[in-house]
């Protein structure tokens, strides 16, 4: 507050100057001051790195067997460290924990106003009695922490993240470096940076006089001028004209399926238009008057979470979170007619033209529809927790997670198109099958040999038959099937 009283002073103290001497007459010391640029004269300029979401992507192990004892099943105990303009900024450790979706760690730094770039650093780290370990964030092969720079101007930043890149925009990935299967901690971590702004539409003074030509003063939020069914805090973010009209309807620069409108209908849910996200509906039966579940573990959603992460596709799963999510009365026998039913009754609500439709693929649990999973459409499909539990072995946590996250990551498959020689061979089902050895280098849950143990789709690695998964897959394809 003391540097924006001080600055409209010398505002005002120049401004008087100015009437007084003619600019030949000002001495060279003052002309040095007039040159001064306020970026933002209404308010004393603040940055905010805001840490959204940490996950990690891997189980954790330690590089020093003989200084400690390692414990594979450990999780980590993470904290972070924020670094605006060299000032460092440090989080309270997160323990014993590999998934923080709360962090409540936003660090602010009172910035000069007449610089516009803001140098920020993140890393994040895993504390240990013995040494405490960078934790991978970053693209870089040679390091694991990250450097931004953000504009006061534009309200946008630049570096090591950066609008339309392989991760997303506000989204760390320290598989980018090409670690996916190597134990280098790799982790995500989702953040945001902004400045504080007089008018709250988060749109920096700078631009909205210099670009915009809007009033700095006015909260603009809502406003679509260009009439495209965008307003302009959504352009003003992903780098769009929000006074040029756009076919957003049919713009989808990532092809994932998601138009821009749709981006935008579910901006709030984390989405990112030049980066591929999967949103599923998950609905599941209440229990039993006998105790029978039909529930999908905690446990398999972070497991398909994390499965999806590692290649910057992003999991939505919405499990009442995000407007659906509902529990369908139980039914100890599901028949087909009778998902189609539930589909229209849960997810459509008796609306052929419902707009989730286009945007969320529907992933049930019943409890018996009389196979372990089911695809019923081009967008929907079932799994029965029945079925699931009996082939779950040993009967752990564990393995139960397991089980749940490859079948339904398998069903899923089917809306991704994934379609190859090696998917669904009712001769490669056990071991004295021929195809069950023909497809083994085929190291994907799509593979009946390693449905109920792997949660992953192949990447083509091995030399012979294998099949690239994650590059064959359509994130569009659950759209055009129904």
């Amino acid at each position: 507050m003391k540097r924006l009283i001080l600055k409209r002073m010398l505002l005002t103290i120049l401004i008087a100057t100015s009437l007084t001497f003619t600019a030949s007459a000002i001495p060279e010391k003052l002309s040095t001051i007039t040159s001064f640029e306020d970026l933002d004269p209404l308010v004393d300029l603040e940055v905010t790195v805001e840490i959204q979401k940490i996950r990690s992507l891997e189980k954790f192990e330690y590089p020093h067997p003989y200084i400690e004892k390692i414990d594979w099943n450990s999780d980590p105990d993470f904290y972070v460290k924020v670094f605006i303009n060299g000032e460092e900024f440090e989080s309270n450790v997160w323990q014993d924990t590999k998934y923080i979706y709360d962090p409540q760690f936003s660090p602010t730094l009172n910035v000069p106003d007449e610089e516009e770039f803001v140098d920020i650093k993140i890393q994040l780290w895993d504390m240990n009695p013995s040494l405490d370990r960078l934790c991978d964030i970053s693209g870089d092969t040679l390091r694991e922490d990250v450097e931004l720079t953000y504009s006061l101007k534009t309200g946008h930043w630049s570096g090591d993240d950066e609008i339309s890149d392989v991760s997303g925009y506000g989204r760390l990935n320290g598989c980018d470096d090409g670690s996916i299967f190597k134990r280098d901690r790799d982790c995500e971590i989702w953040f945001n940076v902004y400045q504080n702004d007089y008018d709250g539409d988060g749109i920096p003074y700078w631009t909205e006089v210099n670009v915009y030509g809007t009033d700095p003063e006015i909260d603009n939020t809502g406003e679509d001028s260009d009439s495209d069914d965008i307003p302009i805090e959504w352009e003003w973010k992903w780098e769009y004209d929000p006074f040029e009209s756009d076919n957003h309807d049919y713009l989808d620069p990532e092809h994932d399926g998601l138009n821009n409108v749709e981006e935008y209908l579910t901006s709030e849910l984390d989405s990112d238009p030049f980066r591929g996200d999967v949103f599923v509906e998950l609905d599941q039966m209440e229990p039993s008057s006998t105790g029978e579940e039909s529930l999908l573990p905690e446990g398999s959603k972070e497991l398909l979470k994390t499965a999806f992460a590692r290649y910057n596709i992003v999991f939505h799963l919405d499990d009442g979170s995000m407007g659906g999510g509902e529990m369908i009365p139980f039914d100890p026998s599901t028949p087909r007619d009778d998902l189609e039913i539930i589909y229209w009754n849960y997810f459509l609500h008796g609306d052929e033209n419902n707009w989730r439709r286009g945007v969320f693929r529907y992933g049930i649990v019943v409890y018996e529809a009389g196979y372990a999973g089911y695809n019923f459409g081009g967008g929907a499909y079932q799994i029965s927790s029945s079925r699931v539990n009996k082939k779950v072995f040993p009967k752990t946590q564990r393995t139960r997670d397991i089980a749940y996250a490859s079948v339904y990551m398998h069903e899923l498959g089917h809306t991704l198109d994934i379609n190859n020689p090696g998917v669904d061979d009712h001769r490669g089902k056990n071991p004295f099958q021929i195809n069950w050895w023909k497809w083994g280098p085929y190291k994907s849950c799509m593979n009946y040999r390693y449905t109920y143990r792997l949660v992953d789709y192949s990447d083509g690695s091995r030399i012979r038959n294998d099949f690239n998964d994650w590059q064959q897959m359509d994130l569009t394809a659950f759209q055009w099937h129904w």
